[in-house]
């Protein structure tokens, strides 16, 4: 044990009273700067894509895949092939995953509503679906198949009119099979073998053979990051993304073992991933170190997971949940478990955190992939004013206001002194002639 222990190494560990302030502030504004180099490369393949389209997409699939397209877009035939290839229980836990998201967002679907501001004003406000978005799915190493239903099924059952995928091809052209089948079972209506900046660009401009979109939607590495910020002065986003995080809050009755376990499973995702323990006490935040150390020695991505606590990981001990639920909401975490006795009772003293697992047995795996609930989710402190993804991303709201005669007539003296005021004569006369329609 004692070899396994001195093996892994935390980046934060003690008291976080003692935590030293260039400490502090790196835990805490985790924001950090935009790396210049990647900004560069990015910008020149937005305008590479802006101004050669289609053409410009195959030269990158060639520059940065080792991939020769035949077609940007992806058969339906090959999607329905690859639906097959795919076994009978990946394709039913992903069949229900796809239930679970449309029961959850179908039940979290704005309604429209007015008021009678004063007698004949009415002022209201309509939620309409967006008519076209983008999910973009990260692919390469990895895979991930929920990307694509977290993005996709929500929009659907927003309403949205037409959805698009764009994932990075493999050696032979295409996304890989899970992928496409999720995209089957999420009831994509086009899927196109785009990867990187490149296909941010092209859903954010619109190509010769890919549709400009409302919206961009779904996680990415630093690249697809970089993209999406230089374009939502041309299209809207989910929101900034970065490495993932999770914060556990674990008093004196949690499981060692089960709190290993769930930072381990969210470190393995990525060496910058970002883990924090608070321990209410210093045996508990000593038993918790213990755990971790000793499991990672037998995780298959151990390599990764080492990498990510030696650089941005650790357990720390809070002292009491006051203490712990303070500094939680200034992490503003991705992910938030409550290893406590009684987390229903810490929940609504939680401002800021992407989304919250109550209890042990709420395994944030669930939440990445079954629930029904998102796994888009803000990270490096913006949960503090972004949400995960939901039906609300998906629809923009018409305001619209009705003045009787009679309300005309009520208001438009005030109107007109408002507008004189700011120098506007037409838009007092215009006020006025409004009241003498009646």
């Amino acid at each position: 044990m004692t070899t396994s222990i001195t093996r892994l190494q935390f980046r934060y560990s003690g008291k976080l009273a003692d935590l030293g302030e260039a400490d502090r502030r790196r835990l805490f504004d985790r924001t950090g700067t935009r790396e210049p180099a990647i900004a560069d490369v990015v910008a020149k393949i937005i305008e590479r894509v802006r101004t050669d389209g289609d053409s410009a997409l195959r030269q990158l699939a060639r520059e940065l895949d080792s991939v020769e397209l035949e077609a940007l877009e992806v058969p339906s035939a090959r999607i329905e092939a690859a639906y097959a290839r795919v076994s009978p229980a990946l394709r039913s836990a992903m069949r229900r995953s796809a239930a679970n998201l449309e029961r959850v967002h179908s039940a979290f679907v704005p309604a429209a509503s007015e008021i009678e501001v004063e007698p004949g004003l009415i002022v209201g406000r309509r939620p309409d679906p967006l008519d076209r978005v983008g999910v973009y799915a990260p692919g390469g190493s990895a895979s991930y198949a929920s990307s694509v239903l977290m993005g996709a099924v929500p929009a659907r059952a927003a309403g949205v009119r037409e959805i698009v995928v764009c994932c990075p091809p493999a050696a032979d052209g295409f996304p890989s099979d899970i992928v496409l089948a999720a995209a089957r079972i999420a009831g994509v209506d086009r899927v196109f073998s785009l990867g990187g900046a490149g296909a941010i660009a092209a859903m954010a401009f619109g190509t010769e053979t890919v549709p400009r979109v409302d919206r961009i939607v779904g996680p990415g590495n630093a690249y697809v990051a970089e993209a999406k910020l230089q374009l939502t002065g041309s299209v809207a986003i989910d929101s900034p993304a970065g490495p993932s995080e999770l914060l556990i809050i674990a008093d004196e009755g949690a499981s060692a073992e089960c709190v290993a376990r769930e930072a381990i499973a969210q470190a393995e995702h990525d060496s910058r991933a970002v883990i924090l323990v608070l321990a209410l006490g210093p045996e508990t935040a000593s038993r918790i170190r213990e755990a971790i150390a000793m499991a990672v020695e037998t995780a298959p991505r151990r390599d990764i997971i080492i990498q990510s606590f030696a650089g941005n990981g650790g357990v720390l001990d809070a002292g009491d949940i006051a203490t712990a639920i303070d500094a939680s909401n200034r992490f503003a975490p991705e992910h938030l478990l409550i290893a406590t006795r009684d987390p229903g009772a810490v929940l609504p003293r939680v401002r800021n955190a992407g989304t919250v697992f109550l209890g042990q047995t709420t395994s944030v795996v669930f939440g990445d992939y079954i629930t029904g609930a998102n796994h888009v989710l803000p990270t490096g402190g913006l949960a503090r004013s972004y949400s995960g993804l939901s039906t609300l991303d998906y629809f923009r709201w018409t305001t619209y206001q009705r003045a009787s005669a009679q309300a005309a007539a009520s208001l438009a003296g005030d109107a007109a002194i408002f507008a004189e005021s700011e120098g506007l004569p037409s838009h007092a006369a215009a006020a006025r002639a409004a009241e003498a329609k009646r």
